[in-house]
């Protein structure tokens, strides 16, 4: 770590700044990418994250969600602050700070670094002269039918195309890989968990469409005819392109478009800045994607509940995290239709388990005991469907202290998952709901309650969330996670996470199971729940039986039918 902190602060002299920045994301802003600059120079694996260097000092941003995590790895080297506090930062002022602009958004240093320091562009990425990471970027794009999404690509663009229209704008820029997957109904493999396609595109108010991308990705597309090779431009050709264009208003979305890109957009257009309609767009999903859905969930919730038996049942063993994982992994590798995981899977026990997003290693992995608790947070890209699903287990007769607390973060869960729309149909209320039960012992957890989940894309999407900022409208079709929690520094971590979708019936909007897993009955301290709730556990694991005891063997079905 010191020698490359030396390497950096040598370039400091030549680009004449004080210090640089280096955020966790890549130059299509993903939250989970095969690069990650932020690890490098700090050894910070979380999915969020910023790091200052300057020429005696360094720091680290990060969330919640880290707070344990980032004092671990980078703790003996930075000094460690939440994101609330880049907000008009004056850790640096009067400083002269580098970034590569191709990893910056002009909203992000407006709000944050611009007030109180210079910021100055460097086009050569200094992390990437340390150390340059090699990976294999040549995965090729490819095609989903309409029968899979369930709308065509002409469809969706000419949403996009009135949403032109009605603010009297020439173009657009999609920025961000995943929408340009939705619009044009195509994957690819430049995600570590997500099929994503690593690209932008530009469409017109008269529906002309340009991918931006490496043409040699492309070369199935354009074989099965979504787009022409006119319709393509190399990345090295888009200044070119754009000064060619005819038209006045261009829009772009100003949390992913780069101050590279914007830069290149100004010098021939006036700029209208709205958040891309994709996102919205893409958060509804159709009933084809939610009977996909559905699907996937089966198949992921007949491999969780075979885990959770055979670990339930094997105790007795000295079995690390590290080796849980694995099991679980090839629990659901038992079917065709798996491709590999949507996220890096959390499995932490006893104090493990309250590292938010820990992450178990062979060399560095905590033995499963039967005094502890075990936390296992995971998911699954299947042909069609993500999965993302959390659930906390036990070995033996847990303490009161434990139950009282699990059954509270259940209480919450089975709040959200009863929430009337009708009243509560933005994500700050929803997330209120969830804390009401923890909040009475003056308890409470670093996280949003639930995020949106993308259709066999990414793990989390928004624009919808269940956090206590969120303000958009929960909508028909939407889905969101549903994951309240607890976790007591080097004790435990207690989380329930269910996926779930809002479906609209007589009464009005509300939310469904995606998830068909059993929630751990052992940590419930029945006393504490109403006869509702206990309604609600009754149906949900009578529901979980119906739908996945067909893929179960004798032991497993027996065992699971002791839920209902």
């Amino acid at each position: 770590m010191k020698k490359r902190f030396k390497i950096l602060r040598k370039k400091f002299k030549k680009y004449n700044i004080d210090g640089y920045i280096i955020p966790k994301n890549d130059d299509y802003f993903n939250e989970y990418t095969k690069i990650n600059r932020l690890k490098i120079i700090s050894n910070f694996s979380g999915s969020a994250g910023l790091a200052v260097i300057l020429k005696n000092k360094n720091y680290l941003f990060t969330d919640g969600r880290y707070s344990i995590q980032s004092k671990i790895e980078s703790g003996r080297y930075f000094k460690i602050y939440d994101f609330r506090k880049l907000i008009n930062c004056k850790l640096f002022k009067n400083l002269t700070l580098g970034i590569d602009p191709k990893l910056f958004t002009y909203k992000t240093i407006k709000k944050t670094f611009l007030k109180n320091n210079k910021i100055k562009f460097i086009n050569d990425n200094l992390i990437d002269e340390i150390k340059k990471q090699k990976i294999n970027d040549n995965f090729p794009f490819f095609s989903l039918k309409k029968e899979i999404v369930g709308e065509s690509s002409k469809s969706k663009i000419n949403k996009i195309k009135k949403y032109l229209k009605k603010i009297n704008a020439d173009y657009i820029f999609i920025s961000s890989p995943e929408n340009v997957a939705w619009v044009l109904n195509i994957r690819g493999g430049d995600g570590p968990n997500a099929p994503i396609p690593n690209s932008r595109l530009l469409i017109s108010k008269s529906k002309e469409v340009c991918l931006v991308s490496k043409i040699t990705k492309c070369k199935k597309l354009i074989k099965e005819k979504i787009i022409t090779f006119n319709e393509l431009i190399d990345i090295e050709d888009f200044p070119k392109k754009i000064l060619s264009l005819k038209g006045t208003n261009f829009v772009i979305d100003d949390d992913t478009c780069s101050i590279f890109f914007e830069d290149i957009i100004s010098s021939r257009f006036k700029i209208i800045k709205r958040e891309d309609p994709t996102y919205l767009l893409k958060a509804i999903k159709n009933k084809t994607e939610i009977s996909n859905m559905k699907k996937a969930h089966l198949l992921d919730g007949a491999a969780l509940t075979k885990f959770i038996f055979w670990i339930k049942n094997i105790n007795h063993k000295k079995i690390t995290e590290f080796e849980a994982q694995n099991k679980l992994e090839k629990f659901r590798k038992m079917n065709k239709e798996y491709l590999y995981p949507s996220f890096e899977t959390i499995a932490g026990t006893g104090k493990n388990g309250a590292i938010i997003h820990y992450r178990a290693s062979k060399k560095n992995s905590r033995v499963l005991r039967k005094n502890d608790i075990f936390l296992c947070d995971s998911g699954g890209q299947y042909n069609y469907g993500t999965t993302d699903v959390t659930r906390t287990i036990c070995f033996k007769k847990a303490n009161h202290h434990v139950k009282d607390i699990f059954t509270r973060v259940l209480k919450g869960h089975i709040s959200v998952a009863k929430t009337d729309l009708k009243k509560n149909n933005i994500g700050k209320k929803i997330d209120t709901r969830a804390r009401k039960f923890l909040k009475q012992k003056n308890l409470d957890y670093n996280h949003g309650t639930g995020h949106g989940v993308g259709f066999f894309l990414n793990v989390h999407e928004g624009p919808q969330s269940i956090s206590k900022l969120n303000n958009v409208k929960i909508r028909e079709g939407m889905i969101l996670s549903n994951e309240p929690g607890y976790y007591k520094k080097n004790k435990f971590g207690i989380r329930i996470e269910n996926l779930i979708y809002v479906e609209k019936k007589k009464e009005g909007n509300f939310f469904e199971n995606l998830t068909m897993v059993p929630i751990e009955k052992d940590l419930i301290d029945q006393k504490l729940l109403t006869s509702s709730e206990k309604e609600y556990l009754f149906k949900y694991h009578l529901n979980v039986y119906t739908k996945i005891s067909k893929y179960l063997n004798n032991d497993e079905k027996k065992w699971l039918a002791s839920f209902i």
